[in-house]
């Protein structure tokens, strides 16, 4: 009995000392708590380390843009799938519903009190959890009693087709400001520059252009698509289409907010903000790890030793359903690479955060390269080129090569691009446990 109650003294003089523990007059560092890393839902990691970029093998045609160049990429998180339909449908019903709360129906219980008092002036903070409980859209014995407050989100008169209750998408608009890091580092040393000079604001429209499934194809019966794609739930996990880089990005950075709101929560992991990945990063994880290939699973060739098609492409001709899909498959078609990652070629082709320049192999560093340049409205077009990475559905074979570079501006949507994210690993070794 005397060892019990000794033990508990001890323990409870531990717990003590430990309480309040004293520098003594020593520098021993700002106590924090414990990082414990963890991996992000859906994602896959990257470990780094340095690989050569560009083709291959000698490409008369592009060989100007895609030159061979030695360099190192630090780790980092990626999507193991292109972002689906589902997702972003997540990232739609949360400025849907953000809108909805803050515009139109003006009622304080969908508000919550921020902590601490975190708020700058009267500003409020949507109470996501009661929001769960109580959904602004939601029916209750047959009638939904927000619906009188929320008509102006519907379309009306002559935009109103056969009495349908339609919302109109054009009103579904995300807000956002970040620091242009770049600008800020060029032009540290200029005094009469503020804080406010770096900041970029911008507000993007976030519903996909459905309209896309016949804006890119002239004389093309692709009526279905655009009434399905992305409303149907038998595409739920088929990528999503028609969105633009400005969306993808406006998608990264709401992905990034919406993972902050769990911050202070205890034994949450911390990670660093999502964003699209570099032109590198995605060459990178594309090659799996292997060094010299052509495709994202090794080889020279586009088929297996069975000769089955090993992606979804444009084979042969227009031979479109030789390789299981006429346009998009599901996400998790195919093999994934060595690196667990999902059509990194092929399906649909994806955003890159990096500008596209021809000569941009010449200039870039030789650590974690890209070429990043925030285009205003006033730019000529050649500015607002981005890089398009992994070739789609609707390409032939060569635009699925590891090294193969095209791009597409910065504010157009097609229905063969979409995107994933990456989040950028903060340490030296995900698998490193020390």
């Amino acid at each position: 009995m005397k060892n019990k109650y000794f033990l508990l003294l001890l323990l409870a003089g531990v717990v003590l000392s430990s309480c309040s523990r004293s520098d003594r007059g020593e520098v021993i560092g700002v106590h924090q708590r414990a990082f414990r890393a963890e991996l992000p839902a859906g994602m896959v990691y990257i470990p780094g380390g340095s690989f050569l970029m560009g083709q291959t093998d000698q490409d008369i045609t592009f060989a100007q843009i895609a030159q061979t160049k030695q360099v190192t990429v630090s780790p980092f998180f990626m999507d193991q799938t292109e972002i689906t339909n589902s997702q972003y449908h997540q990232f739609v019903n949360w400025v849907r519903d953000s809108i909805a709360i803050t515009q139109y129906l003006n009622d304080e219980k969908y508000y919550v009190k921020p902590k601490n008092g975190n708020a700058a002036g009267n500003q409020k903070f949507i109470n996501w959890a009661y929001v769960q409980r109580n959904p602004v859209w939601a029916a209750r014995k047959g009638q939904n009693p927000n619906a009188s407050r929320l008509q102006d989100m519907y379309y009306k008169g002559d935009d109103q087709i056969l009495g349908r209750n339609e919302l109109d998408v054009s009103k579904f608009k995300y807000n956002y400001a970040i620091v242009d890091l770049r600008s800020a580092s060029n032009s540290r040393f200029d005094k009469t520059k503020r804080r406010s000079d770096f900041i970029l604001r911008d507000t993007v429209a976030v519903y996909p252009d459905t309209l896309v499934w016949l804006n890119d194809f002239s004389y093309a019966a692709n009526e279905p698509m655009v009434e399905g794609y992305f409303s149907h739930p038998s595409f739920q996990n088929y990528p999503v289409v028609g969105v633009t880089w400005r969306q993808a990005r406006a998608f990264s950075l709401w992905r990034s907010h919406y993972n902050d709101a769990y911050k202070d929560q205890r034994h949450l992991p911390h990670r660093l903000p999502y964003s699209l990945p570099t032109e590198a990063e995605f060459e990178y994880a594309a090659r799996g790890g292997r060094i010299g290939t052509d495709y994202p699973w090794g080889g020279p060739y586009i088929k297996n030793a069975k000769g089955c098609l090993l992606a979804n492409f444009k084979p042969g001709r227009g031979n479109y359903t030789d390789d299981g899909g006429a346009y998009t498959v599901n996400v998790r078609s195919y093999f994934p690479n060595d690196y667990g990652l999902y059509n990194m070629a092929g399906n649909v082709a994806e955003w890159t955060l990096s500008a596209f320049d021809e000569s941009a192999s010449t200039f870039v560093h030789d650590m974690s390269p890209t070429f990043n340049y925030e285009a205003k409205a006033t730019d000529p077009e050649v500015l607002k080129r981005k890089v398009v990475r992994g070739g789609s559905w609707k390409d032939i074979g060569y635009f699925l090569q590891n090294a193969t570079r095209s791009y597409e501006y910065q504010d157009t949507a097609k229905s063969y691009i979409g995107f994933r994210c990456v989040s950028h690993f903060v340490g030296r070794d995900f698998r490193d446990k020390r």
